[in-house]
């Protein structure tokens, strides 16, 4: 064999095994394209974690998405059931089986008969599933639920046997397969042995914690084909299944040199002099009543001026008590809201496990596009345990926003008593520009006080500055430092009331000196006019003189000649010597 032979065989054992893409959200990235084609895949798990709904899906958005009809057989449900169970998910199954896209068939099973007669036989099962599949051409096939079918077979021998013989058949036929199976005691399924069979197996899990349920997906095998080893949460609503790759996503993202205003003229200043990186994540942190909301509020109202969607999560109030506070202090969100520029997903943190909630807002970004995410407070979902939990969402909650070029903006509420620099969840290192707000108590005043603790690849400013939150939003005060470090409340209007009466003073003092200077210049003024009136006098009277010497010289001349004319003598020169 050539070398070159050689290598097209190494590319040809290094093509991917032939995938069937399930449609279904998230699966298929994690799946690295869908399911093995021309095998079968084994769905299990617990009652209620969605079995059925998967593989009812696959079937659905396979017909729907990508031409290939399929054959859903169940063995517990009936056809009227499985229709009305799905029509909630939008899933009209009546539509495609009249376009004879989609085939159901529902086969009743007696277990007693089975252990009266002794025989199982499933020929009959290969015709009337055979038939099915040629009547619509379908190139997919779901069996629900495997123990049913072979609820009447004890023997675990014949069991795996008819089970390689179930899976093989399929095989032969070419169907990408999905038959559900329900979890076994600390197996995969009850008998333990359809994951032995099957060419790749996923297992469906609902846990409760602390009162709060999450379903979870894993991969655990899958022959011929790389795969994501962990549990993905997902979510299913209105639009069906949806799973989240959350714990897939890497450190690739594009760093933005493009820069966003926060909404504060003062405050961009501070940050370099144009507000925080596009695509960045900002945390605002600080005890409660420090303004953070109302930070948020003029981040998201400047990014709605720009044209830009901001996508708000609110986790202790509702939209309408938000928008009503931020009114308060002249930030108006309705009219966003209005024009679609604005929306709220406010919730409470119990609503739903950490993974679901996550999968519920990685949704809402999808649908919703938006340029900036805020989520107010990361606090909520501190309970006793579970930061380490809370940062493993974060981590990934701002991972996908940076690959995604969207700009996060997180509060954080700093309990009474804690390090003011201190977070809860302890996500400080997953923050590229954090503020810090503090309330000072000076002179029996609680005042506002902001710095800047890091704003990575920026020069920013280093300086605490006092804000007030007034009826126009929130304004950065000037800085006026003392002995004690900055001056704040009542010791910084008595500064600036000290300096506005040094100003006063110094207006003053340059008014008496300057009309001082008038009057002396006024006084110069009238000396040069005298001189320059007895300069006038004294000139023209040299002119006089002068031009009287020359009229008596010209005088003298004209009688010299006139006498030299009378005498006949020479006429004199103008020197006076004759001619």
């Amino acid at each position: 064999m050539t070398r070159d032979n050689g290598e097209s065989t190494m590319d040809s054992e290094r093509r991917s095994l032939p995938k069937t893409p399930t449609g279904i959200a998230g699966l298929d990235e994690i799946t690295g394209g869908g399911l093995p084609s021309g095998r079968p895949t084994l769905v299990c798990g617990s009652a209620g974690c969605g079995k059925t709904l998967l593989a009812m899906e696959f079937l659905v958005r396979g017909a729907t998405q990508f031409n290939e009809p399929g054959v859903f057989m169940a063995f517990e449900e009936t056809v009227p059931e499985l229709t009305a169970n799905v029509a909630s998910l939008g899933f009209d199954l009546e539509t495609l089986i009249a376009q004879r896209r989609l085939a159901l068939d529902f086969v009743f099973i007696e277990r007693s008969e089975i252990e009266e007669t002794g025989e199982f036989d499933l020929e009959g099962l290969f015709v009337r599933l055979g038939y099915a599949i040629d009547s619509i051409g379908a190139k997919r096939v779901v069996l629900d639920t495997v123990e049913t079918l072979f609820a009447g077979l004890p023997n675990p021998m014949i069991l795996r046997a008819e089970l390689r013989r179930l899976f093989r058949w399929l095989k032969d036929q070419g169907m990408t397969a999905i038959i559900t199976g329900e979890r076994g005691e600390g197996l995969l399924t009850r008998h333990g042995l359809e994951e032995y069979v099957s060419d790749c197996v996923i297992v469906l899990d609902q846990r409760v914690n602390e009162l709060i349920s999450t379903r979870r997906l894993r991969v655990v095998k899958y022959r011929g084909s790389a795969h994501g080893t962990n549990e993905y949460p997902f979510l299913i609503d209105e639009d069906g299944i949806s799973v989240l790759p959350i714990t897939s996503l890497g450190l690739q993202h594009r760093a933005s040199e493009e820069r966003v205003s926060t909404g504060i003229s003062r405050l961009d200043a501070m940050l370099g002099g144009a507000g925080y990186y596009c695509g960045s994540s900002v945390l605002i942190s600080g005890t409660a009543g420090t303004g953070k909301s109302s930070l948020a509020g003029h981040f998201a109202d400047a990014a709605c001026r720009r044209g830009e969607r901001v996508l708000y999560f609110a986790f202790e109030e509702s939209a309408s008590q938000i928008m009503r506070n931020l009114g308060s202090v002249g930030i108006a969100l309705q009219p966003w809201v209005e024009q679609g520029l604005l929306q709220f997903r406010a919730a409470r943190p119990t609503f739903a496990g950490l993974e679901l909630h996550l999968t519920l807002m990685h949704k809402a970004i999808e649908i919703f596009k938006p340029r900036i995410v805020v989520v107010d407070p990361l606090n909520s979902f501190i309970s006793a345990g579970n930061e380490s939990e809370v940062k493993a969402m974060l981590m990934r909650l701002v991972d996908y926003l940076k690959l995604s070029q969207i700009t996060g903006f997180f509060t954080s509420l700093t309990a009474g008593g804690s390090a003011p620099d201190h977070t809860d969840a302890a996500i400080s290192s997953l923050i590229d520009t954090w503020l810090l707000l503090l309330a000072i108590e000076s002179g029996g005043e609680r005042n506002r006080v902001l710095s800047i603790l890091k704003s990575r690849g920026m020069a920013h400013s280093n300086q605490m500055r006092e804000f007030l939150i007034t009826a126009d939003g929130v304004q950065l005060c000037d800085v006026y430092t003392g002995a004690g470090g900055v001056l704040t409340g009542s010791a910084r209007l008595a500064q600036e009331a000290e300096e506005r009466a040094q100003q006063l003073a110094l207006r003053q003092e340059i008014e008496r000196q300057e009309r001082a200077l008038e009057r002396k210049r006024v006084a110069l003024d009238g000396q040069i006019a005298a001189l320059r009136l007895e300069f006038d006098a004294q000139q023209a009277d040299t002119h006089a003189l002068i031009e009287r010497q020359q009229a008596r010289e010209a005088q003298l001349a004209r009688e010299r000649v006139d006498m030299a004319w009378s005498r006949k003598a020479d006429i004199p020169t103008a020197t006076g010597d004759p001619a």
